[in-house]
């Protein structure tokens, strides 16, 4: 989203331009070239580099570009025919050639079949009450839940991060509190039953006891340290209602999804005079906010108004939802910290515990990790969440290829001397990394754990920075990049060695070509799901890749229509099935593209998610 793009952390701690000018130099590419012979992995950023260093330090970059396959093996992982750069744009989606897709859930969607329908019609819009039995807008992170195991029939979890006005009202502006209310249903979460057809083989929403609707007004409960703390509580004594701007995602091993709140601050204006508090500023609130105008008749987001104070911290969380029992309440799990969530990676650790790996999704803000208490069968026999009981870090990177994950915890001197309390340290953990020293990141996105246990991060972009260096050779660099790190000690360690596995502007001019990297997913194989959120180059719109994490090959399966984003990314148990979704089709602008409805239409474009599978019936990405 354009929202991330803006800066709030104004603290002094090092960025991490400057740790990969000093990573990547020339001393460093040496000692690098001997891994790589040694059988070390091979990585896009380590063949440029090498050859920039070594081989061509006088050409220009495009003649590097032209000679990236060298340091290539070809990829037994990725066998499809990818789509061609020249062929990856227009109002439509295309999809590699051994592929189809199948469109599922667009925006307006009934949860339940029988109920009420939109369908893009731009002289109506739904009600508000519509709204709230339908599938909502934005769609990005989900999860698809298999019932009795299988790959045919689940729950799917989604999730709707935005919505602008014009699309969902067809106005810039609320005019009434059922305006406000239709925008709020049309956030949150949409949990549906699907089945895949016996004979058609065509997905469709079936009835079912727990598909349901999550939005900004459904009530909510919170756990972990910050559960009733003065933090959380309202003058007005108004219970917790909601969640909103739902971004990426995770899920546990114990069958429960888990949905992270990112640009929560967008939804907050204030009405009358207002002094920002420095916890505020920091995590973005201005009086106008995204410019959504909810504050104007729902004074729960109006930062002017005394009797809501605090009403703000109840956002910015990850929340736990049950797709298998609709009469359960969503939580909060506030161990896990306050932050413009973009998503959690979850794996098991050393000792069975449960670990997270998040990103801050905003330029120079941090990399999370939280580490349950303990073994995370043994809490819950105790009616304990794994997700209430633990330690939460943040990461610094160090020049020589190392890091470390530094503990938000009020038991150290530098968060004690500003913070009263562990509640307040995870309330306001953007502060408190500011205090340990974290490493500024350029929008830490998706993160993901591959089989070989490095952990992946999309780093979107940073038009801001303004010396270039070995890892970033353009300045600006708008187009972001990818890196991974493996933790000591199985994921619970407090140390880690990095590594940059690609920076996208390489790509550029090459038929890898893409910019922005935003969704990620590792495949059990080895493969890695790149799907792109920003403004492509060479043509093309937002796409999804798969790199083969071996070899650094790079194939390009889908892309998407004109002025939408790529994202949310889930398969069957089988792999032989991917749901993806795309974002804000043509901008909401119907001259731009009706999608999903047929070209000339004048429907308006709809989110939607597609089904994907191989035509040989294979496993998707090979």
């Amino acid at each position: 989203m354009v929202h991330d793009n803006e800066i709030t952390n104004k603290s002094k701690n090092r960025p991490f331009e400057d740790i990969l000018q000093a990573r990547m130099s020339r001393r460093n590419l040496l000692a690098k070239s001997v891994m790589l012979s040694a059988g070390g992995f091979v990585t896009v950023v380590a063949g440029n580099q090498l050859q920039q260093a070594i081989a061509h330090p006088g050409r220009e970059r495009h003649e590097l570009r032209n000679r990236r396959g060298f340091w290539r093996r070809r990829s037994r992982l990725l066998g499809f025919e990818a789509v061609k750069v020249a062929d990856g744009n227009g109002p439509v989606p295309v999809i590699s050639p051994d592929y189809e897709y199948q469109v599922l859930i667009p925006w307006g969607t009934p949860i339940q079949p029988g109920g009420p329908e939109y369908d893009g019609d731009p002289n109506t819009r739904p009600t508000a009450d519509e709204q709230a039995q339908q599938v909502g807008i934005g769609h990005d992170g989900m999860w698809f839940f298999p019932i009795r195991e299988r790959s045919y029939h689940g729950m799917l979890a989604i999730n709707h991060e935005f919505g602008r006005n014009s699309h969902v009202l067809g106005k810039d502006d609320p005019e009434s509190l059922d305006d406000v209310r239709l925008s709020q249903h049309a956030h949150g979460v949409s949990v549906v039953e699907i089945k895949k057809g016996r004979f058609n083989g065509r997905w469709q929403v079936v009835g079912s006891h727990n598909a349901r609707r999550i939005h900004v007004n459904t009530p909510v409960t919170f756990s972990g340290p910050v559960a009733g703390h003065p933090l959380l509580q309202t003058p007005a004594g108004n219970s917790p209602l909601g969640t909103v701007n739902n971004c990426s995602n995770g899920y546990t091993p114990w069958g429960t999804y888990l949905t992270c709140e990112e640009n929560f601050n967008g939804y907050f204006g204030a009405t009358d005079e207002w002094t920002i508090t420095e916890a505020q500023e920091r995590y973005g609130f201005t009086e106008n906010g995204f410019g959504y105008g909810w504050e104007k008749f729902d004074p729960r987001f109006d930062l002017s108004k005394v009797e809501y104070e605090n009403e703000e911290n109840r956002f910015g969380w990850v929340v736990e939802i049950d797709p298998m029992d609709a009469s359960q309440t969503p939580v909060k799990r506030t161990a896990l910290g306050r932050f413009k969530h973009e998503g959690v990676a979850l794996t098991i650790g050393r000792g069975r515990r449960v670990v997270c790996y998040m990103g801050d999704d905003q330029r120079f803000d941090y990399i999370y990790k939280f580490v349950s208490a303990r073994n995370w069968r043994r809490m819950r026999a105790e009616g304990i969440s794994p997700l209430d009981e633990g330690k939460l870090y943040v990461a610094k990177f160090n020049d020589d290829g190392t890091g470390e994950w530094l503990e938000l915890t009020i038991d150290n001197p530098l968060l004690a001397a500003k913070f009263k309390d562990q509640a307040e340290v995870l309330t306001y953990a953007r502060l408190a990394a500011d205090e340990l020293g974290a490493t500024p990141m350029d929008r830490p996105e998706w993160t993901t754990i591959a089989s070989n246990q490095y952990v992946y991060c999309s780093l979107t972009n940073n038009s801001r920075r303004t010396e270039t260096n070995a890892a970033n050779p353009l300045a600006p660099n708008p187009d972001g990049h990818i890196i991974r790190w493996r933790d000591t000690d199985s994921h619970v360690g407090t140390t880690f060695t990095w590594d940059i596995f690609v920076i996208a502007e390489d790509t550029h001019g090459t038929e890898e070509s893409f910019s922005d990297p935003d969704g990620l997913w590792a495949d059990p194989q080895g493969r890695l799901f790149i799907q792109t959120d920003g403004g492509q180059k060479d043509g093309l719109n937002n796409q999804m890749l798969v790199a083969d994490t071996r070899t650094g090959q790079i194939r390009r399966l889908f892309t998407g229509v004109t002025g939408d984003e790529i994202t949310g990314l889930t398969v069957t148990p089988d792999q032989r099935t991917m749901f993806i979704n795309t974002q804000h089709p043509g901008n909401g602008d119907p001259t731009l593209t009706n999608f999903p409805a047929p070209q000339g239409s004048a429907k308006i474009p709809r989110d939607c998610t597609f089904v994907i599978v191989r035509k040989n019936h294979g496993i998707v990405g090979s």
